[in-house]
């Protein structure tokens, strides 16, 4: 039995969770007039499948005309039971890490997009997850290349930007590279974004938008994180590929859903329970810097008194120095925050991704109590050590204290709640 403040918590989160799902941020930005050919629809994200069938409800109510299509997502987030998106092929591929299955998905997009025609209106849903989902490694270049980076990029701390920058490098479906596909005049972009600043360039590592950065500014990440490249990846980085045009057709875009959707839900909930909120600037940055500062900032607003509920989005990082370690960069930030508030804390916090997955769990995160480190110590795990061998996931599974949702099928980063009186 968890206690009302933990309960409390979880509606929090669930509210930003459902301001997020598809099936209420989409609609108010889908077309409502039929264009003069088909609808072409073409996605990728965990957040795909739902969108997908968003879309196509959206449209047959409406009877928009013929529409078709493919979309790409994670393992185990495509469509649920009773829920249906005909005309759409919903494919499924790996996450983090790409797999063969992308690769085919990738073709199988691009094949879509030569075939459409300039009366055609195509529709690209996108949402976090993308870049790892949709995949087609520029020549010379292959799976297991791209895999050993992502591998590497994803245990180094970079941040996302890095990432997506790296990754934009050796695709050619990336950058920009499936809108220079696309022959339907009309092209609309609906992103669930899950990149800070919601960058349409770094959201899915930007299929419909230019690449911003020089292949100087991709090796200086390389070199920064010390990752080593195969020498056909290398090769890449040598010069921009003179036979590949730096524009894109015009493309209308819309951010249907962020963090910012997210936490102000949160905050509307807490609210509505009697609690003041107290939003912060999204977090960015290693988990436990994150930690360290919110524990100092829970420390001032304890000695006011005052009800209140600090909420955060946005993205951590956490460097990989255990890789046996089990655990995201959610429940390092808890373990992280106990360690700092120390025993007497007297908070209930949660921290969990809005994906439903965080790190190598298969939590969504974990909620934090005032008795946590107690409890801990009595079933025998210490949490500074678990902290220092990453091994967040088994600490909050001993204490029954793990949030798991299962896929949520959006992703607008991580949301963090913190119950301070």
């Amino acid at each position: 039995m968890r206690a009302p403040e933990s309960e409390l918590l979880i509606r929090l989160f669930r509210a930003g969770l459902a301001a997020a799902d598809p099936a209420a941020c989409l609609p108010p930005f889908l077309p409502t007039r039929p264009p003069a050919g088909r609808t072409l629809v073409l996605g990728a994200g965990k957040a795909a499948a739902r969108m997908a069938a968003t879309l196509v409800a959206h449209h047959n109510a409406l009877e928009l005309g013929p529409l078709s299509g493919a979309v790409v997502t994670r393992y185990g987030h495509g469509l649920k039971p009773g829920e249906q998106a005909p005309g759409i092929e919903i494919l499924e591929a790996g996450h983090p890490v790409p797999d063969a299955a992308g690769i085919a998905a990738g073709a199988r997009i691009l094949q879509l997009a030569r075939d459409s025609q300039p009366g055609d209106r195509c529709i690209v849903l996108l949402s976090g997850g993308a870049s790892a989902l949709l995949v087609q490694p520029v020549a010379g270049v292959t799976l297991a290349d791209k895999q050993r980076v992502t591998r590497s990029l994803l245990d180094s701390g970079a941040s996302i930007a890095e990432i997506n920058t790296v990754r934009r490098k050796f695709s050619s479906i990336k950058g920009g590279g499936l809108a220079r596909q696309i022959r339907a005049e009309e092209i609309l972009l609906l992103a669930i974004s899950d990149v800070p600043g919601n960058v349409l360039a770094d959201i899915g590592s930007g299929p419909l938008s230019p690449d911003p950065a020089t292949p100087p500014e991709a090796r200086a990440i390389i070199a920064r994180y010390g990752i080593e490249l195969a020498p056909a990846m290398a090769h890449a980085l040598e010069e921009v590929d003179p036979q590949t045009p730096a524009t894109v057709p015009p493309v209308t875009a819309r951010i249907v859903a962020s963090s910012t959707t997210a936490v102000a839900a949160a905050a509307r909930a807490a609210e509505a329970e009697g609690w003041l909120a107290l939003v912060l600037p999204d977090e960015a940055g290693p988990a436990r810097d994150a930690a360290k500062s919110h524990a100092g900032l829970i420390r001032d607003l304890q000695a006011h008194r005052q009800r209140t509920v600090l909420i955060s989005g946005g993205e951590t990082t956490v460097s990989v120095t255990h890789p046996d370690g089990r655990g995201g960069r959610n429940g390092e930030y808890l373990l992280a925050l106990a360690l700092a508030l120390g025993e007497e804390c007297g908070v209930y916090a949660l921290a969990a991704d809005t994906d439903g997955l965080d790190g190598t769990g298969d939590n969504a995160g974990a909620l934090l109590t005032p008795d946590t480190l107690q409890r801990a110590a009595a079933v025998g795990q210490a949490a500074a050590g678990q902290l220092a061998a990453q091994r967040s996931y088994d600490f909050f599974s001993a204490l029954g204290d793990l949030v798991i949702t299962g896929p949520t099928r959006t992703n607008v980063n991580d949301l963090r709640l913190a119950l301070i009186r």
